[in-house]
């Protein structure tokens, strides 16, 4: 017994090559010139069985795959399996190179597997040979294939005529489902079909509990099915006798619509479940020719590249989201009765595919996430950098390589922080600036690029907090003033000036330390809330002005810190309150993974439920309101009388200092 197999060194085919080392006889692998190294790979996976893998170099796009004559000769009429793996499976490939692989290495092979007077010819091909046929497909059915427009189901169905009409050995076909790890194992070899949704569920993971009702589409139906039960059948039905000229569909009974797949998958990673889907032929009302023309205008099209690649989805996923298939198998189970070879439920193995890609295929597993990969090398201009978050924050990127330039009102403080930072072995510039002052920014931004051009990360610290209820503020206008003179113009002015130099070079990064009260109605925080949501609301529209300049901006709204910003409140001497290290971690996060907010949980829920129940929110904030006093300070008090700490409000800051994501 002897095999010659193309595409070996794939998915499949590795999986293929393991049933067939079982069995007896040597192993012709086609090998390209250069490729040798995944050959090798294939020969140490197998062990004790290596020296039955002989590689033939040779060539798809070849005629007779680039055998020369000899070899030719030493072959022909030993070769009882000939079995034609090699395509292109990618979706995104190109026209051309789907023609060369799939049509043209198709003929090549027919031509070889002839003169080489092969006892059968293998064909692995796929579903896609039928296109998008609306209804049942049968396995004998082939010229009823329908919508072969896209290059990869046209291919595929060409390719497979082929070998109907122009093999003149016997032959058998397989048209695999859509294929993903092995249902034991969880193995796979690349991110592809189902596995892209993967990372959606993931970033829904993160931002919300598993118990949260989502909406979803519902999709066209799917048929997926483990590499593992594909090779398996292959195995058995090449080697099944009476089966030649017919072909097979190595599918899934069970079809699942993209709805109920999104939310087996969901399960298996523990994110939110789609409990609502909607049909997503609810726009099958407008012609297809507008939905064209309205699809490939540049602005539509940047848009709705923009979502897929923050979902992480190819373009092709347009496909399937109608996908009207389905696939009766019924001369597969017939061929495969009694071998015990069955498809698995996928319910059972959906856990084991999700933990493979998150342990082996994440993307993220693969991007620097490290702090110093981020900012070693580049300079980082940190405002209020003398203390609390500041100069922790400061302490940590010199630490990872950054060379941060300190900016603060007090020279003597800052040369404290620089001191530290040289005495760890970073680098530091100072500049002294009162952020507040308008003509001080200016003098800032001109000094700053002066000494060292462009700024690549700017992170907007220095900030005013009053912690005063109105009813004290009557007659102190100028707090508002003061607060958004600093917190609001003060900012604005910095990031101004040193934004052309950022879009000159075409990068650079905006990080404004904003409060975990600008997301929902703070008592006593009227002024401070003001300013920095006023900050929130510019910051939103600068990054939409420039997403097109790779501009990029980060909100932080942080939850209270402890700093000298709030020691005025004796209340928070006793309470659980964030640390500024724990703050610079949540700007070193900013930093590597840029994300447009950065918030706590109990941020975003506050904010989620003010925009559905505006009067719950009001009431509840209230009873806050009620539950802590103002300050000393605040009442103009020179000797404060001593604060006692409730359970009640111990618990209540613990709450606020959250968790962020």
């Amino acid at each position: 017994m002897a095999y010659f197999i193309t595409g070996a060194t794939g998915f499949i085919g590795t999986h293929l090559v393991r049933r067939l080392l079982r069995r007896e006889g040597t192993l012709y692998i086609l090998t390209r010139a250069g490729s040798h190294a995944r050959f090798d790979a294939l020969r140490e996976a197998a062990g004790d069985q290596a020296d039955r893998l002989v590689s033939v170099t040779g060539d798809l796009r070849e005629p007779m795959l680039g055998l020369d004559s000899n070899l030719l000769a030493q072959l022909r009429g030993r070769i009882d399996h000939f079995f034609h793996l090699a395509a292109i499976y990618d979706l995104s490939a190109d026209a051309a190179s789907q023609v060369a692989t799939n049509i043209a290495g198709t003929r090549n092979a027919v031509q070889l597997a002839s003169a080489l007077e092969a006892g059968c010819f293998e064909h692995v091909s796929s579903i896609a040979a039928g296109g998008l046929y609306p209804g049942t497909f049968r396995e004998d059915m082939f010229e009823e294939a329908e919508e072969l427009d896209h290059p990869y189901f046209a291919t595929k169905h060409e390719s497979e005529g082929i070998v109907r009409l122009d093999c003149d050995i016997p032959w058998r076909i397989y048209r695999p489902g859509m294929v993903v790890g092995d249902s034991k194992t969880g193995e796979i070899d690349k991110i592809d079909g189902i596995y892209y949704v993967f990372k959606l569920l993931q970033k829904l993971r993160a931002a919300l509990p598993p118990w949260v009702p989502l909406v979803g589409l519902e999709g066209g139906r799917f048929n997926i099915v483990p590499v593992d039960y594909v090779a398996d059948a292959m195995d058995h039905i090449a080697h099944q006798g009476g089966l030649d000229e017919r072909c097979f569909h190595l599918t899934d009974p069970e079809h699942y619509s993209l709805g109920e797949l999104m939310n087996i998958f969901a399960r298996a990673g523990h994110a939110p479940s789609f409990s609502m889907r909607l049909d997503s032929r609810i726009f099958a009302f407008i012609p297809r020719a507008v939905r064209d023309t309205l699809r490939n205008l540049p602005p539509v099209k940047r848009v709705l590249r923009t979502v897929l690649d923050d979902l992480g989805l190819p373009e092709s996923v347009g496909l399937f989201l109608n996908y009207p298939t389905r696939y009766d198998n019924r001369d597969a189970e017939r061929a495969l009765k009694g071998s015990g070879i069955t498809v698995p439920s996928l319910h059972d193995y959906a856990p084991r595919l999700w933990d493979y890609w998150e342990r082996k295929l994440d993307p993220d597993l693969f991007v620097d996430h490290s702090l110093e990969g981020n900012v070693s090398g580049r300079k980082v201009l940190i405002t209020g950098a003398s203390s609390g978050i500041g100069k922790a924050t400061a302490l940590r990127l010199a630490e990872a390589g950054a060379h941060v330039i300190l900016v603060a009102r007090s020279i003597d403080k800052l040369e404290e922080t620089a001191a530290e930072i040289e005495i760890a072995g970073g680098c530091a510039s100072l500049h002294t600036a009162d952020v507040s002052l308008l003509e001080d920014v200016d003098r800032l931004v001109r000094e700053v690029l002066e000494a060292h051009g462009c700024i690549d990360i700017l992170i907007n610290n220095a900030g005013r907090s009053i912690r005063r209820s109105l009813e004290l503020s009557f007659d102190r206008f100028h707090d508002f003033e003061r607060t958004m003179q600093l917190n609001y113009f003060g900012a604005i002015r910095l990031i101004m000036g040193l934004a052309p130099s950022m879009l000159a070079q075409r990068s650079g990064q905006v990080i404004n330390i904003s409060s975990i009260s600008a997301l929902m109605p703070a008592p006593r925080f009227s002024a401070y809330v003001a300013s920095k949501s006023a900050l929130d609301a510019w910051t939103r529209a600068a990054a939409v002005e420039f997403s097109d300049r790779n501009l990029r901006f980060t909100t932080i709204n942080m939850p209270l810190v402890r700093t000298p910003m709030i020691a005025a409140t004796e209340v928070y001497n006793s309470m659980p309150i964030i640390s500024p290290e724990e703050a610079a971690d949540m700007v070193a996060e900013a930093v590597i993974k840029k994300p447009k907010r950065i918030a706590t949980r109990l941020g975003i829920s506050l904010q989620v439920m003010n925009a559905l129940m505006p009067h719950v929110t009001e009431v509840l904030m209230n009873t806050v309101f009620r539950m802590f006093g103002d300050s000393a300070a605040a009442r103009g008090e020179k000797k404060p009388e001593p604060v006692e700490v409730s359970n009640e409000q111990v618990a209540l800051a613990a709450l606020m200092k959250g968790v962020h994501f």
